[in-house]
């Protein structure tokens, strides 16, 4: 056998060794690993379902945005071809999105159809149109509304604008407070979960204290020593995350399900859409909440 084929058969059987030791460790602590499994199960799909639920109001929040605009009003002694001309001004303008003219006559045409029966009442000021002609505008970034408008009415031709500043203000407000939120319980419980996996390891260490000395004494290499342990908290932590995106899947299809047949204000995007990604995160959590466990707890109380 070549040199090459024998270090190769060396690293299966490493490779081999780190698997059952690791799995054999897990399964002699049944207790204690399938109690470590639940919590960081538990811990993984709280962070998911607050992640989720920015999400979602992240989307319904971008809607609410889309949906808010600027009216500027264009000034009564300019002319409608001077006012359509102003439109050129007004979409060359940073953060203005979009910019649709409403002329005057649309403008009370949408009035009498808003007052239904009761329209015949203004009918007389058909020919003395009180109204000005306007500029319907979307933002691309609602947090710059206020400069927007000074921008806006900046322009030679422009008499007035209107919006809702105050609520583009407070979707910024929510949005922050809801990713503040998400951010803070991914820490704290990535730290819980971390905590857990590094005792879990470590009552496992503890068991095989001389067996790990000896192993030290004829000289098994670092290496050789913190792999299985890795491989055990690996698999505790994959194992965590698979758990909890089936009953995260589960819970977030029977709260999408009673919203919709509730209401139709608040609306979730459908699991179908986003199982991929959450799945991906979910196992890449468990990957390094696993990983890191098990390393931090053979560095601290090993030293090896």
């Amino acid at each position: 056998m070549s040199k090459k084929s024998r270090n190769q058969s060396n690293r299966k059987a490493g490779f081999a060794y780190y698997v059952r030791e690791g799995l054999s460790s897990v399964f002699v602590h049944g207790f204690t690993s399938l109690a470590a499994m639940l919590v960081i199960a538990a811990c993984l799909m709280i962070t998911g379902t607050f992640a989720l639920v920015a999400y979602n109001l992240d989307l319904q929040i971008r809607e609410l945005e889309g949906q808010s605009e600027i009216v500027v009003y264009i000034d009564e002694a300019v002319s409608r071809d001077n006012a359509l001309e102003l439109g050129k001004k007004i979409r060359a303008l940073d953060n203005v999105k979009t910019a649709e003219f409403v002329t005057k006559e649309q403008l009370f045409e949408d009035y009498l159809d808003s007052l239904g029966e009761d329209a015949y009442v203004m009918e007389e000021l058909r020919n003395d149109n009180p109204l000005r002609d306007s500029y319907q505008i979307t933002m691309d970034d609602v947090s710059l509304h206020a400069d927007t408008v000074k921008a806006l009415e900046s322009i030679n031709g422009v008499a007035a604008s209107s919006s809702m500043q105050e609520v583009s203000e407070r979707l910024i407000q929510i949005r922050q407070v809801v990713n503040l939120i998400s951010y803070t319980m991914v820490a704290l419980l990535g730290g819980v979960s971390v905590f857990i996996i590094a005792n879990t390891v470590k009552l496992a260490m503890f068991a095989r204290k001389e067996e790990i000395a000896i192993m030290k004494m004829v000289g098994a290499t670092n290496h050789f020593i913190r792999a299985p342990f890795v491989v055990e908290g690996m698999f505790l932590g994959l194992s965590a995350a698979t758990l909890a995106f089936f009953v995260l899947w589960g819970v977030y299809a029977y709260v999408s399900a009673q919203l919709a047949e509730g209401t139709a204000i608040l609306t979730m995007v459908a699991f179908a859409a986003v199982w991929k990604e959450v799945l991906a995160i979910m196992l890449g959590a468990g990957l390094l909440l696993g990983v890191g466990g098990s390393v931090i707890t053979i560095r601290r109380f090993l030293k090896v």
